[in-house]
């Protein structure tokens, strides 16, 4: 079976971004390119919260964004993943501002996700946080998923 991946809302951004000038954004636009390239080799899956996201701001973009999850499985928030989240913010280490963070983490967590694929470096793919993230997540029977960005996949 193929390793499974949760998309965050930043991988479709800078996957449907215009070109940026920014060398660190431009690059991190290639990178997202590549992996998405290698989607194939995963099972992708994403949430609604991430569909809502995709779908605010600039109309021509949200709909780029929304074109690239077509036909991307999407998974409903439920009551387990919210205390994990809200758990993972009274506990852990996401600040209450997190809150959609820690919801991206918590369904990850609970649909037994292999991947969780972000850009978002600062409360998801942080490593300073993993270890008490995934304490949470075992503590309450459940495993997360490896926080990550594309670079991390691409380099295998």
């Amino acid at each position: 079976m193929l390793p499974s991946v949760y998309i965050e809302t930043s991988i479709v951004s800078y996957l449907a971004g215009r070109p940026s000038r920014d060398p660190m954004m431009a690059e991190r636009q290639r990178q997202t390119r590549e992996w998405w390239e290698t989607r194939h080799e995963y099972r992708m899956m994403t949430s609604d919260i991430v569909v809502r996201e995709a779908g605010r701001g600039d109309a021509g973009m949200a709909r780029a964004r929304i074109a690239a999850l077509a036909g991307v499985p999407v998974l409903r928030v439920q009551p387990v993943a919210t205390a994990l989240a809200q758990s993972l913010i009274t506990r852990g280490p996401l600040p209450a501002k997190a809150a959609t963070d820690a919801s991206h983490i918590s369904l990850a967590t609970i649909a037994g996700v292999d991947y969780l694929l972000t850009w978002n470096c600062r409360h998801i793919a942080n490593p300073r946080m993993y270890p008490t993230i995934t304490r949470i997540c075992r503590e309450r029977g459940f495993e997360p998923p490896l926080l990550c960005t594309p670079d991390d996949l691409l380099r295998r």
